[in-house]
């Protein structure tokens, strides 16, 4: 239970991140 849902919940901030640090790329 805390296993499946510390992978999701961190999976989802990798993402988030990821797509924040392509954005920027692009502006830059």
């Amino acid at each position: 239970f805390l296993a499946s849902d510390g992978a999701s919940y961190v999976n989802g901030a990798v993402l988030v991140v990821d797509g924040g640090n392509i954005l920027q790329e692009r502006k830059g």
